[in-house]
């Protein structure tokens, strides 16, 4: 395996995907445009420590990302240098552990995907599995303990050396504020390993699931399994917080673990509704508050620059939400938000003309007859004036669109029509 994971053509592999991924630097500065260089220079060296078993990787540079729901999520960002070896093991490794995961697994998972297991989880729910036991695992990623892991990737890894050095990552350290930290439990989320061994750690709990035969859908350590009553589902709730607990060493936080029916819910970003018997996906109240956030962020009236470069950035990050929230069957959701989109843009727009003469005459250029053009340049509130019929009727959704603002309801229509 060792010679696998370092021939040409796996590197090369490693390389090309370390590169498309991009990302930050680790605590050596070096970036990924500079990695190839770097490698012309000093692969023989890198290759040699390797192959004597002195190669030591560099600790893992903290990052802390704010949570949706508060609080930090921790990521420790390797080296370039160490990314590639990384990558370059995984993709020897993803093979051969793919084909003994569970089907009811879907995160990081090669032609796997957010939207089967929603779709999966529809599935469930359709059929009358109306409970859901929302498993909630306390700082997974920061938790895991080292012997466990090692022990499951030698269940099918039987190459030492490979072992010494996925062992040597896992114990690589952590530099937070110059200060360098052991690691002596954990996978810090931001490497390429860190999501294989994951589910490596948590294929375990799946085998167990499936062998009680619970219906469950399982993406990274967000586990919701579906059962028939409330009754049920606390008896499951306690029984796998034992396994996990005692099994795998894990801790199941208490307070955001619940038992609670399906429609009250929220996974991945999304969430279900009950109509006329058929169970439909919507996406979830609080992604629809982080997708607001992001807007009003964007559309802050102290905001700068050019209108045309707003409107570029917003449709960027339009297309890449409707994108992922596309399963959600909530056109006129989409349709009000667009309104709400607009509106924002409005009163931006309305404030930067600044006086009342500015204001009647750009809506006479836009085409709004005179005698009503003195009522867009009132000096109400730019909020209030922005839902006003004059200034909607000259800055109207076709005024965006020519310009390049994406609408969500007509891009989510087009994804679905695709």
């Amino acid at each position: 395996m060792w010679e696998e994971v370092f021939s040409k053509g796996n590197m090369e592999t490693a390389l090309a995907r370390v590169k498309s991924n991009g990302g930050a630097a680790g605590i050596d500065g070096m970036t990924v445009e500079e990695l190839r260089g770097y490698l012309v220079k000093h692969w023989l060296e890198i290759r040699e420590a390797l192959e004597s078993g002195t190669y030591k990787p560099s600790p893992v540079r903290r990052v802390e990302i704010p949570k949706p729901d508060g609080g930090v999520r921790q990521l420790g960002i390797p080296t370039v240098i160490d990314r590639l070896i990384q990558q370059a093991i995984a993709q020897v490794l993803t093979p051969i552990f793919e084909r003994k995961f569970s089907p009811s697994s879907y995160g990081f998972r090669p032609g796997r995907s957010a939207h089967e297991a929603i779709l999966k989880a529809q599935e469930y729910v359709q059929e009358g599995n109306e409970w859901v036991v929302d498993i909630d695992l306390e700082k997974f990623f920061d938790r895991v303990n080292h012997d466990m892991l090692m022990a499951r990737v030698a269940r099918e890894v039987k190459d030492k050396r490979v072992l010494k050095l996925i062992r040597a990552y896992l114990n690589s350290g952590v530099m937070d504020g110059g200060i360098e930290e052991r690691t002596e439990e954990g996978t810090p989320q931001g490497g390429p390993l860190s999501p294989l061994l994951s589910n490596i750690m948590l294929d375990d709990l799946d085998k167990e699931l499936g062998k009680r035969g619970h219906k469950f859908v399982r993406y990274a350590d967000d586990c919701n399994i579906y059962v028939k009553t409330q009754r049920a589902g606390e008896r499951v709730m306690e029984s796998v917080r034992e396994f996990l607990e005692k099994k795998l060493k894990l801790k199941v936080n208490q307070k955001k673990s619940k038992v609670e029916r399906a429609v009250k819910v929220k996974f991945l970003g999304f969430s279900f509704y009950k109509r006329k018997g058929e169970i439909h996906i919507r996406v979830s109240s609080r992604s629809l508050e982080r997708f607001r956030e992001k807007i009003r962020n964007l559309t802050r009236r102290t905001r700068a620059g050019k209108v045309e470069d707003l409107l570029k950035a917003m449709s960027i990050y339009i297309v890449g939400w409707i994108g992922y929230y596309r399963l959600a069957r909530t056109q006129s959701v989409y349709e009000e938000m667009d309104g709400w989109i607009r509106r924002r843009l409005r009163q931006i727009i309305w404030k930067r003309w600044k006086r009342g003469t500015t204001r009647y005459r750009e809506l006479v250029r836009l085409g709004v007859p005179r005698w009503r053009a003195q009522e867009g340049a009132g000096s109400k509130g730019p909020w209030r004036m922005a839902n006003t019929p004059v200034i909607k009727e000259a800055l109207s959704s076709t005024y965006f669109c020519d310009r390049g603002l994406k609408s969500i309801k007509m891009r989510y229509l087009e994804l679905c029509s695709a």
